[in-house]
């Protein structure tokens, strides 16, 4: 009986899908832990704020936990748009396909080519964080010999090896069917779920002074760049972190009753990651063997698991870090593949009939998911030699990842403003997500928050673009790989004979 049930509904979601202009190709396996789980392991919190807690601290010290809460509540006013387009509109590729529809065939063009590349960049980002963590659980793993810190020569090229070897790996995940890429994922968020509540209990149990730590405002008070500076740098850590919560709407065309499960699913992966992340910062704030000493500003959260966990169970969360960076490749690889399938299916890039093949048994479009993983391992290249330089290609990909939002916001907006919203809402089953009349003031607030997060994103400041001070054209490197791909598009689009696309 339940199977019977389980059929129709995939019927029933594939009509609809006929309905919006395509064909089912892909198949429909995902339930809703599985679509929330791909949201989750994108924005992967343990893995992000393991990494970035340091960079955040160093600017503003234990006051930089307010910038998260911030950075929470702008996403998610941009996640409650998403979740109203996730339910009209229930397709693979969703930035790309939400901003067609509401902005016309340049604009979607655009978003879906600045994720695109955006997805390339943060997966190849994610991957090479195995070089954190792998080689500190055994020095076996440090195949290049040499130092593994990553400012390093061996370092950074082993990071090169390991990185890719996961991007590898992560490719034949996504070959073989989403299916086992669901089950895969799902596992791995379980276990950082479990991960990241242990972490919490664990520091929780060994905090030195109490939550009113985030008050102290004294490093912000006597910082070189002035309070409202050194609150706006630190803040790009939240900004760094809380990004793919989209995911899930990524998936649409192969997730049961989409049109119910994607709303809810970007809204818990977004809030659930926030809720986890800003007790992680609080907690390891009170945890901390010292808040003056320096090393929470250069080591960050290790420093402190370190201390409260020991040795040994330090290396039992080393390794579920571990398992968090694998599935966060994964989940960036799997939204990035559907994204260039849903572009290449209407005909809009180059190779676009191989780019669009579904494998007939696996329901998979495999040829997206080789091409981003082989783009992302080129882009790990850059890391040889250059570090820093890979630093900031990933600070300036994080800047296309909010542009690419606000190509989906802005033209929101607007038809919003035009009166078009409201005629697609009267043709929409009854009981889906809807904002209703709060539509246009939270997709106003959506929108301002976006462009103000660009501008603080790419702003020219040496302490992230250029901290070394050799590189002075380094600081302009977010507007100037902004104007860089907006070219190659232009170029690209222009050479691209387009089809006229699904309705």
């Amino acid at each position: 009986m339940t199977s019977t049930l389980s059929t129709a509904s995939v019927h029933a979601d594939d009509a609809d899908l006929t309905s919006l202009g395509y064909q089912p190709a892909l198949h429909r396996k995902l339930g809703r832990y599985a679509s929330f789980a791909a949201g989750f392991s994108f924005v992967s919190i343990l893995t992000t704020i393991f990494q970035l807690f340091a960079f955040g601290y160093s600017f503003a010290g234990p006051a930089f936990f307010w910038t998260w809460p911030v950075v929470l509540i702008g996403q998610l006013l941009v996640a409650l748009n998403f979740a109203e387009l996730a339910a009209r509109y229930p397709l693979s590729g969703a930035v790309y396909q939400w901003a067609r529809r509401m902005g016309g065939e340049l604009v979607g063009w655009f978003a879906g080519w600045f994720m695109a590349i955006a997805q390339v960049v943060t997966a190849a980002a994610a991957a090479i964080a195995l070089q954190v963590v792998l080689p500190q659980l055994w020095d076996g793993f440090q195949l290049v010999g040499g130092d593994p810190a990553m400012a390093t020569v061996t370092g950074a090229a082993n990071a090169v090896v390991l990185g890719a070897a996961l991007l590898v790996v992560t490719t034949v995940i996504n070959c073989l069917g989403v299916k086992l890429m669901s089950h895969v994922n799902s596992i791995g968020v379980t276990c950082e779920i479990v991960g990241v509540a242990a972490v919490i209990l664990a520091l929780i149990s060994a905090a030195q002074r109490g939550p009113d730590v985030v008050a102290d405002v004294s490093v912000v008070a006597g910082s070189d760049l002035g309070a409202v500076g050194a609150f706006l740098v630190s803040g790009l850590m939240a900004a760094y972190v809380m990004v793919g919560f989209n995911s899930a709407g990524e998936l649409s065309e192969e997730t049961k009753n989409p049109r119910r499960t994607a709303p809810r699913t970007i809204l818990s992966a977004l809030i659930i990651s926030g809720i986890g992340g800003g007790l992680m910062i609080i907690t390891a704030l009170m945890a901390a063997p010292s808040l003056d000493d320096g090393r929470l500003a250069t080591e960050g959260l290790p420093y402190v698991l370190t201390a409260v966990l020991g040795t040994f169970w330090g290396k039992v969360l080393l390794v579920d870090v571990a398992v968090a960076i694998f599935v966060c490749t994964l989940a960036i690889q799997t939204a990035g593949s559907r994204l260039v399938f849903s572009m290449a299916r209407d005909g809009k890039l180059p190779a676009s009939a191989l780019l669009s093949k579904v494998h007939p048994k696996r329901g998979t479009p495999m040829w997206p998911s080789i091409a981003i993983g082989g783009l992302a391992v080129g882009v790990l290249a850059i890391n040889i030699g250059n570090a820093s330089l890979f630093t900031t290609l990933c600070s300036v990909c994080i800047v296309m990842v909010y542009v690419a939002y606000l190509l989906v916001t802005v033209p929101q907006l607007l038809s919003r403003l035009r009166g078009d919203w409201n005629r697609v809402g009267q043709t929409m089953p009854a009981g889906l997500f809807s904002l209703g009349r709060w539509g246009l003031p939270v997709n106003i607030l959506a929108v301002l928050y976006g462009a103000l997060m660009v501008v603080n994103l790419a702003w020219p400041r040496p302490e992230v673009y250029d901290p070394s001070g050799e590189n002075g054209l380094l600081l302009f490197s977010a507007p100037l790989m902004v104007g860089a791909v907006l070219l190659l598009g232009l170029w690209v689009r222009s050479r691209k004979s387009l089809s006229v696309p699904a309705a």
